[in-house]
């Protein structure tokens, strides 16, 4: 059975954010370096274009992200593992420390053109110059334009995020028309 969502609904962000989470999507870790590094987890991270090659990100506007990727006008993108779920969590704790501090306790390297901090055994890293910045909400959406990519040789599976969990792939099973 289907259950329908009027306005009071649509205005519940428990309620929203339940039916949002219905949609899986991979886990990534935006980051900024210079000055004032920092990192956040996102999974509201895609693909925009292959020619320009171009991504976007969704920051909320009351993060420390927002401001320091307004300033910046670069960032990284680690796309996790299934293995990493534990720095998702960690980069997703308003507890962490910030700036430099944060990175102490992970494996990265600096981008070779933006700095940016990119994790360690991560799937994939992206580097962006940031493109435009959109309106959207409570969030801005920065659209970046990829400068450099590098991809693991490893052959591991993204984590994902579903229902509010982090989730892992099962093999495909091989299903037998009837």
């Amino acid at each position: 059975m289907s259950v329908h969502a009027g306005a009071a609904e649509l205005a519940d962000t428990k309620s929203l954010r339940r039916a949002f989470g219905t949609f899986a999507t991979g886990v990534t870790v935006v980051t900024v370096g210079g000055d004032i590094p920092h990192g956040m987890t996102a999974n509201s991270f895609t693909s925009v274009s292959l020619d320009p090659p171009l991504v976007l990100v969704c920051v909320d506007r009351g993060a420390v992200m927002h401001s320091v990727l307004c300033d910046a006008g670069r960032f990284g993108v680690s796309v996790l593992t299934e293995r990493q779920a534990g720095l998702a969590r960690y980069f997703a704790d308003n507890d962490r420390p910030l700036g430099a501090e944060q990175f102490d306790a992970v494996g990265w390297r600096p981008g070779p053109i933006t700095g940016a901090p990119l994790l360690t055994d991560a799937l994939c890293h992206f580097e962006c110059e940031v493109q435009r910045a959109y309106a959207g909400g409570d969030h801005t959406i920065f659209l970046g334009r990829l400068v450099s990519l590098s991809r693991s040789e490893v052959d591991e599976d993204a984590l994902l995020f579903l229902r509010g969990r982090f989730r892992q792939l099962e093999p495909a099973r091989n299903e037998v028309a009837p």
